[in-house]
């Protein structure tokens, strides 16, 4: 009996031992889970931040200069052109004017060059207040019908510019090139006529990858509703850049885009006279047309707010430094001082 009871002792004992095992939630001991693995762990001592800043500050603020010298040097005539281009007659009706098949929509400005503008002088045309970026117009498109004739009855995102009346196919379809804006414009400097070169003003990679050169257009602008540019039917898609450079969709409702390039220098006052086509209809929706001459520079056209940027943040980081260089100089403390913490400060432990 005795040998029984020590034996059950023995046994309970173990079926514990087991049971305990099994409800610990004690983790495997490793490096990683007791983050013992080595690390980097800088102290922000008063030096180094004084001298992050101060580098930041010296890095930053040459680099805003440039860019806003840069930028300065860049020559750029902004014309809004859609008001003046409306004859007085049709002020109040301007939706009726442009609609209209028997308007005179030809208009003749004249801009003055403000100071020399070096070839290549780009030819932007701006639109304001026209979402490109709509999702149902982003998607109304077919990029498998613009690479490939085979696919050119694959137009289920393009509708209602999908098909003709009688069931031929458009290409290209969708609204996107529907919309193909249609204002030209032709320039004269001394009674001379400027050429303006539309040759690679798309980007390469969208010429060579998404259009393609066996693709041509077809029943294209043929409906009763006409809502831009017509395009040639004997050029491929590849070759018509007007159309590759609006197919690439705006982000914003401010947009401008690439009509063409001036590769003849002008010189300052020089009088352009432009003949315009005023075709567009942005007056629906309560858009802005506007002509953009400009010239460019290392790092681009004209946009002041990357140098303003460098210089603010540059002009900050130094600001820092200073006051930071005052405080440790004027208020000095040892480093890890555990006299500044608060429970130390209180004996009580309860905060003041």
């Amino acid at each position: 009996m005795a040998d029984r009871g020590r034996t059950g002792s023995g046994g309970g004992g173990g079926q514990g031992d087991v049971e305990t095992a099994k409800k610990t939630r004690k983790p495997k001991y490793s490096r990683f889970s007791q983050q013992e693995l080595p690390a980097c762990k800088p102290v922000l001592t008063p030096g180094w931040v004084i001298t992050t800043f101060i580098s930041i500050g010296v890095v930053f603020i040459p680099i805003g200069l440039a860019s806003l010298f840069a930028s300065q040097r860049v020559t750029e005539i902004v014309h809004q052109y859609d008001i003046d281009c409306i004859p007085p007659e049709f002020s109040d009706d301007t939706v009726g004017f442009i609609k209209s098949d028997k308007t005179n929509k030809t208009c003749t400005r004249t801009i003055t060059v403000p100071k020399q503008m070096k070839s290549p002088i780009y030819v932007y045309y701006q639109l304001n207040n026209f979402y490109q970026n709509h999702r149902r117009y982003v998607k109304n498109r077919d990029d498998k019908q613009l690479w490939s004739r085979e696919d050119e009855r694959s137009s289920q995102d393009c509708k209602p510019e999908a098909f003709t009346a009688n069931g031929q196919p458009i290409v290209p379809c969708g609204l996107i090139a529907w919309s193909l804006f249609n204002d030209t414009y032709k320039f004269r400097v001394n009674d001379k006529a400027l050429e303006v070169n539309k040759k690679g003003i798309a980007w390469s990679s969208d010429r060579e990858h998404k259009f393609g050169s066996n693709v041509y257009p077809k029943n294209f602008q043929s409906g009763s509703l006409i809502g831009g540019a017509k395009l040639n039917s004997s050029i491929p898609l590849s070759e018509q850049e007007d159309l590759i450079v609006w197919m690439r969709p705006a982000a914003l409702p401010t947009f401008r885009k690439l009509y063409g390039k001036i590769e003849t220098d002008l010189e300052a006052n020089d009088k352009i006279n432009i003949v315009i086509e005023n075709n567009y209809n942005t007056y629906s929706f309560g858009g802005k047309k506007k002509l953009v001459l400009s010239t460019t520079s290392w790092m681009g056209g004209r946009n002041d707010f990357l140098g303003l940027a460098y210089l603010t943040v540059g002009g900050l980081c130094l600001f820092l430094a200073i006051s930071f260089i005052l405080v440790y100089v004027l208020k000095p403390r040892p480093l890890g001082d555990p006299s500044y913490l608060s429970w130390n400060r209180n004996a009580a432990g309860i905060l003041n």
